[in-house]
């Protein structure tokens, strides 16, 4: 059991390192105070660097590495913002993901190239106004009509909804009840019938734009199918990876108000020497470093183990687990970098403040803190719970 990262593994990282910090922190700053997305010439750069593409296929240009790298480049971003770091999110670890896994051939050839060079974005749309947690209620439907689908349905909590240009549209194929009828369909932007709602307003994530969006008799070609009815299991079981790169996002936050709040402590002074020297300050740190230690270890773990597992994806049990620490523990640790700043740390100006506000979105995002726990128990006892008796 090796924990050091690899020579090839740190250069990745380093130079995600280096892009991120020269080349984001401005456009970040700018992106939460007026609240845009990430520019697609920025895009374009990330795709000519390859964080784009570092654990998607060689074939359409990816850098056919490990989920690992793709998690260390994810969170050297997030350590900037979740905005600047959310194109990345999905395209490594999360939509763009389902389209490599179960997509077709012609899916795969006209969707992942363009994401890999940075020109188009990639989102997932679950929820609906009763299906949240409760995915299974979700009445989206999808109607053969010849060779193709018309889709009618109403989707809740896009991120990306109105900016993305694909949209995986998780809906019913049949009048089967629960997940029996679901799969997913891949929905674009400039489809007629797609009618996208307002930006919602959020406490955080200011640079990812969310917004509902009503679909009415879409027509969509047979090909966008990227699975049928019956495959809401298979759906359900790649979602570990996105469960690993939510954490990573949660990690990044932590990890940066770790690294702000030592170089503040030790540069603030407090009768007559740095606020660092007082022991109550030493074990806030301490306890921010042992937290955002271990939710590091988890993650990296679920990412490591996948490879030995089956389909190559990290498993229920230990990307829950990664998830729910790393989103526990980001709220905790952002609240402790505010504390030791002070009023610095409560000013808009510093940052803190807006991890903070960033923190909780992760543990409701891609299946809330107790949801996540129950995955851990069901996966420790072994048989699912139906929390409908």
């Amino acid at each position: 059991m090796d924990f050091n990262l690899t020579d090839e593994q740190r250069e990745l990282k380093e130079t995600a390192r280096k892009f991120a910090r020269a080349e984001l922190p401005a456009l970040a700053r700018d992106m939460e105070e007026k609240d845009y997305p990430v520019p697609h010439d920025m895009l374009r750069t990330y795709g000519e660097m390859g964080f784009m593409g570092v654990n998607l296929p060689e074939e359409y240009g990816g850098l056919g590495l490990g989920h690992i790298e793709a998690l260390l480049v994810l969170e050297e971003f997030a350590q900037v913002s979740n905005a600047v770091a959310f194109p990345v999110f999905e395209a490594l670890t999360g939509p763009v993901r389902t389209v490599e896994r179960f997509g077709s051939d012609a899916m795969k050839a006209k969707v992942l190239p363009e994401v890999i060079k940075g020109e188009k974005i990639v989102a997932v749309s679950m929820s609906e106004p009763d299906a949240g947690t409760a995915l299974t209620d979700l009445k989206t439907k999808a109607v053969a009509d010849g060779n193709g689908y018309v889709v009618n349905g109403y989707k809740r909590w896009t991120s990306g909804g109105g900016h993305s240009d694909y949209y995986v549209t998780y809906c019913r194929f049949s009048d089967d009840d629960g997940a029996k009828g679901i799969g997913a369909i891949l929905l674009e932007k400039d489809m007629e019938g797609m009618q996208f709602g307002k930006r919602e307003e959020l406490m955080g994530f200011r640079g990812i734009p969310t917004a509902d969006f009503a679909i009415e008799d879409v027509k969509v070609p047979g090909e966008n199918v990227i699975i049928g009815a019956g495959g809401f299991g298979r759906l359900m079981s790649a979602f570990g990876l996105e469960r690993c790169g939510n954490a990573t996002q949660a990690l990044g936050l932590a990890a940066a108000a770790l690294d702000q709040a030592l170089e503040y402590t030790q540069e603030r002074e407090a009768f007559g020497k740095p606020i660092v020297d007082f022991q109550a300050v030493q074990l806030k740190l301490a306890e921010m470093a042992m937290k955002v230690d271990a939710a590091r270890l988890l993650i990296h773990r679920a990412a490591v183990n996948a490879a030995s597992n089956e389909g190559g994806l990290p498993s229920v049990y230990e990307s829950s687990l990664a998830k729910c620490y790393a989103n526990e523990i980001v709220r905790e640790v952002t609240a402790l970098g505010m504390q030791v700043m002070g009023g610095y740390g409560y000013h808009k100006d510093y940052g803190m403040e807006q991890r903070l506000r960033d923190a909780y979105a992760w543990g409701i995002a891609g299946g809330a803190i107790d949801v996540q726990k129950t995955n851990i128990a069901s996966a420790m006892i072994g048989r699912r719970f139906n929390q409908r008796r």
